[in-house]
């Protein structure tokens, strides 16, 4: 049996992760009788936290909602994982790097030394993407605004800018057109966050960059909820980011056979079927954005490709090889390194 403070840890973060605990339940689940838990329930209001308790055949536990709640305590496991997204919310794309990194310092200080040095350990260093445009930020009150409306299920305003450039004299140009729409979910993907709502004036399905909204206030009216096309709010967005309005699907898909085994192969390929296909073969299914897209990404696994389907894929591949021939004609003589390993005198 655990010591009485790391069981009275335990039970408070079993009664914060739902709403109702039956009896029994909470002392199957801290290997204890119920006659502890009722005095642990007790040792925990002497501290300030209210539990209610309920009858019926389930009787059990509830914790109350209240202005007055101690701060909260947090066990091991709880500790380190809010220390590790404290560490890596600056990849999050919301905004809130500085905010956390302050946060995890005051976080850090209250822990005990042991736990202390187990978070220190671990070494959280988060990496943001290099090269190219820095990535847009979404404004944390931003984000705020919008959950909330999502939340009370409130028509929204907006102001929606374009990823447009600024012009000469370095105006932003013509005021963002507004938007109405009924906000449903608040997404991330690929670093950055997402609206998913209705638009009212386009009768349509609509994602929208966060950091591009600017909320106005009021909101509108309640509205009755929508559901998604398919139901499932991630394979839809997933779908709309691949180019197709059905879930899983590219608009450009393919089938080839590789003159490669297919355990060379499979790591290497996402979103897509590879199986074995006779010796030292394999049969690769795979979607992509345009034809002479998926013609690349099949063409750098640099091993024979025999096209089965279909024959906008074939196409792509003859368009390529042609631009690739004229690139290679057009070219500067050959590197030194290049003539070396042409001529099998390589370093070493």
């Amino acid at each position: 049996m655990p010591k009485t403070s790391a069981r009275l840890l335990a039970l408070l973060s079993l009664l914060q992760a739902r709403r109702d605990w039956p009896g029994r339940l909470l002392a199957e689940r801290l290997e204890v009788s119920p006659r502890t838990v009722r005095r642990d329930v007790d040792r925990l209001r002497e501290l300030g936290y209210p539990i209610l308790a309920f009858k019926g055949p389930e009787g059990g536990y509830r914790l109350d909602a209240g202005a007055s709640l101690p701060p909260l305590l947090f066990d091991d496991d709880q500790a380190v994982a809010l220390a590790v997204a404290l560490g890596t919310a600056a990849t999050t794309g919301a905004g809130i790097g500085e905010g956390a990194a302050r946060a995890l310092t005051t976080v850090r200080q209250v822990m005990p030394a042991r736990l202390r040095h187990r978070v220190d350990a671990l070494g959280v260093t988060a990496v943001e993407r290099t090269g190219g445009p820095p990535r847009p930020q979404a404004d944390p009150r931003v984000l705020l605004a919008l959950s909330s409306a999502v939340h009370a299920g409130e028509v929204l305003r907006f102001g929606y800018s374009p990823a447009y450039a600024p012009s000469a004299d370095g105006a932003a140009g013509a005021a963002a057109p507004v938007r109405r729409v009924e906000p449903h979910h608040l997404v991330t993907w690929g670093g950055r966050w997402y609206l998913v709502a209705w638009d009212l004036e386009r009768e349509d399905w609509r994602t929208f960059r966060a950091d591009r909204i600017d909320p106005r206030t009021p909101t509108g009216p309640r509205f009755p909820p929508r559901e998604v096309p398919g139901g499932d709010v991630a394979a839809f967005v997933a779908a709309r980011f691949q180019g197709s309005e059905e879930p899983g699907a590219w608009p450009c898909r393919g089938e080839v056979v590789l003159d490669a085994p297919a355990r060379e192969v499979a790591g290497h390929v996402r979103d897509g079927i590879v199986e074995e296909y006779g010796a030292g073969r394999c049969r690769v299914v795979l979607g992509a954005w345009s034809w002479a897209g998926l013609a690349a990404e099949l063409g750098r696994f640099d091993v024979a490709i025999e096209v089965v389907r279909p024959d906008e894929l074939r196409d792509a591949f003859a368009r390529l090889g042609r631009r690739f021939s004229a690139a290679a004609e057009k070219g500067g003589p050959p590197s030194p390194r290049t003539a070396a390993g042409a001529s099998g005198r390589g370093p070493g």
